[in-house]
């Protein structure tokens, strides 16, 4: 037989109550917790711990008068037990536990940097099933090595042992519900386009925003190129970085239905394949993304990227990174949460933006 605390009593009728200084002896088999206000909030004793005379007056001053005794039945798990079994299932590719489970509740973690990703739909049909949860981070994100990424866990103290099998069954048979893919360090071209900037009128501010941009993910800037409002100029400059070992070419200016801005048409011309000009995000509507023969992403940066700190440029990097084809559909999709509101302080990811 173990013990839990009264408070933790839930969802079971297997149980009778003991008085606290009866329990000595006894093997705890959850953790108790512990509140000083201001101060602390954790784990006082752990599962598995024997009661010991001494424990008495602190349990007493933790409010504890009496225990349950509690006898697990063939058909239910302890909530430790299952937190394991449903964590080891959700998780995928490049993530991992963070210690041992806490009343029930494990977190999964980053092993390294990378795009979160989340099957949506898998953890719908796993939390719908009750008693058991799990809670993430939103899609798509872009996460660091350690970084917390979800917490699952057991929301009973004992669980239905059905419940706990279809939970890893959903989560099995989908595979990789939460995971986090790798990125590559990108090497990057870039063309400037504008006759204001090629010929001096005005001062580019595009060049070091990328720069910057580009070398938080370790990237590399192969090239950068001035060109006029030209598209033989731009198609040349292109192709020169293409020859120098770009992997990833931005554009920046020429996306507007002004007749001067030639650069989607440029990038057309130049064989650019599978082309979506405009995205479902403001700042970043008249965003254009392309690919070449040999699948080298082609991304078009309209105006608003010298303006706003986070456009649709900084929603969809990530995932160019991880290697993922970015087409009309994902663009679409960014609608719901595409509106940046302008904060005074841009906290940026920290706000509803792209998610």
């Amino acid at each position: 037989m173990c013990i839990i605390e009264e408070s933790e009593f839930r969802h079971t009728t297997n149980f009778k109550t003991v008085p606290l200084t009866e329990a000595v002896g006894m093997v705890l088999m959850h953790d108790i917790t512990e509140i000083r206000p201001g101060e602390f909030k954790g784990r006082a004793f752990k599962k598995g711990h024997i009661v010991k005379e001494e424990d008495i007056p602190r349990l007493q001053n933790l409010g504890k008068e009496n225990l349950f005794v509690l006898n697990i039945a063939d058909d239910e798990i302890h909530e430790n037990e299952a937190a394991y079994a449903i964590a080891n299932a959700l998780m995928g590719d490049g993530v991992t536990m963070e210690g041992e489970p806490k009343e029930g509740k494990i977190n999964i973690i980053a092993e390294k940097d990378g795009l979160l990703k989340v099957n949506k739909d898998a953890l719908l049909e796993f939390n719908m099933l009750g008693e058991v949860m799990c809670a993430t981070l939103h899609n798509n994100a872009f996460v660091k090595k350690g970084q917390l990424l979800a917490g699952t866990r057991a929301i009973p103290l004992v669980v239905n042992r059905n419940i706990v099998e279809r939970a890893v069954l959903i989560a099995e048979t989908a595979g990789n519900v939460i995971a986090v893919k790798s990125l590559k360090s990108p090497k990057v071209g870039v063309v400037i386009t504008g006759n204001e900037i090629y010929y001096g009128r005005i001062k580019d501010g595009f060049a070091s925003i990328i720069t910057d941009k580009i070398l938080a993910f370790n990237g590399e800037i192969v090239d950068i190129h001035y060109t006029p409002d030209d598209e033989t100029f731009i198609i040349a400059r292109l192709e020169e970085l293409i020859q120098k070992g770009a992997d990833l070419l931005i554009t920046t200016g020429g996306m507007s239905v002004d007749p001067d801005d030639v650069t989607r048409f440029a990038i057309r011309k130049l064989g650019a394949r599978d082309i979506v000009y405009g995205s479902a995000v403001l700042p970043g509507a008249m965003f254009l993304i392309g690919y070449t023969n040999n699948d080298i992403p082609i991304l078009g940066i309209p105006a608003c990227g010298l303006y706003h700190k986070v456009t649709i440029f900084d929603l969809i990097l990530p995932g160019i990174l991880a290697g993922e084809k970015i087409g009309r559909k994902e663009l679409a999709e960014f609608g719901h949460g595409g509106l940046c509101l302008n904060c005074k302080e841009c906290r940026y990811p920290v706000c509803p933006f792209g998610k």
